[in-house]
């Protein structure tokens, strides 16, 4: 069936439609899912940054921080930067042990709740992950091990700040109508898209069916473009508010909760060349066949 001159307008109306609503469609579904399955699921929340245990970044970060605060406590005169690098260093070799992994699932999972709050309060509150769990550990292991002065080790509240108070005021709003549209608009985007595909194909035949299917892969891509500035541009806004002496930890905490959104964005961007590629190339085999059809 042939596509009317008169159609043309009306088609790439609908065509630019159709690429600006999956622009919106495709990061919001994307966000609302990561939301509902990984940001308010504690399980998933932990195994997403369980991984940090070994990352060089959070253990410098923990390392000096267990550190400082230790050497607040100890007063050795001339003797005080040979504890502190003795204490550094066996604080350091702590932070590759299995304990140490233990202890940090152990403040992530307590951390989750100062996020849910922080996303479901009422005023910003700082989002941090507290170390308290590891460094008693760290105590514990030291003083079994015979460190000189471990005893003192205090086990206080001893924070790594992964989202500012600002930030979270910034964010919990949004976060809100996320976690209310869970999946559903992921469900209502695949449904939308059959439709028009469909109704396309039915109305006005195969060439219509697959310019649609072209126009989807076009949104598609574009779709996982934006989701993926807005991922970046999220990172940036996150960090903006962090400690310097915190920002790489923290940086490498978002990159982890943020990995599933950056890989939805290759998906996506795979699903969408793929689609737009193979409606594009078979309108292409089947006006050549036509062609020759006509020829004969």
């Amino acid at each position: 069936m042939r596509t009317s001159t008169s159609a043309i307008p009306a088609i790439s109306a609908l065509s630019a439609v159709l690429l600006v609503l999956l622009a919106v469609l495709v990061p919001l579904s994307a966000l609302s899912a990561w939301v509902d399955l990984e940001i308010d699921d504690t399980d998933r929340y932990v195994a997403a940054v369980s991984p940090l245990a070994s990352d060089p970044a959070v253990q410098t970060t923990v390392t000096d921080l267990i550190t400082d605060e230790a050497m607040r406590q100890i007063d050795l005169g001339p003797l005080q930067d040979t504890v502190r690098e003795f204490l550094h260093e066996t604080v350091r070799s702590f932070t590759t042990t299995e304990a140490f992994r233990n202890a940090w699932d152990t403040a992530n999972r307590a951390a989750h709740k100062a996020v849910a709050a922080a996303l479901d309060g009422d005023s910003g509150e700082a989002v941090t992950i507290d170390l308290a769990p590891v460094i008693d550990q760290v105590k514990q292991d030291l003083v079994r091990d015979g460190v000189p002065f471990a005893d003192r080790i205090p086990v206080e509240r001893t924070e790594i700040t992964v989202l500012g108070p600002g930030q979270a005021d910034e964010l919990r709003n949004a976060f809100r109508l996320l976690r209310y549209g869970s999946i559903w608009p992921a469900v209502a985007t695949l449904v939308f898209l059959v439709l028009v595909v469909g109704i396309a194909t039915v109305r006005r035949g195969m060439r219509a069916g697959l310019w649609a299917t072209a126009t989807v892969g076009a949104g598609f891509v574009l779709g996982a473009v934006v989701l993926r500035v807005l991922v970046a541009v999220g990172r940036g806004r996150v960090l903006d508010e962090v400690p310097d002496s915190d920002r790489d930890a923290a940086a490498a905490v978002v990159d982890a909760l943020t990995a599933s959104l950056r890989t939805t964005v290759w998906v996506v961007l795979a699903v969408g060349a793929a689609l737009l590629v193979g409606a594009v190339v078979t309108r292409v085999i089947l006006r050549r066949s036509r062609s020759t059809a006509d020829v004969r």
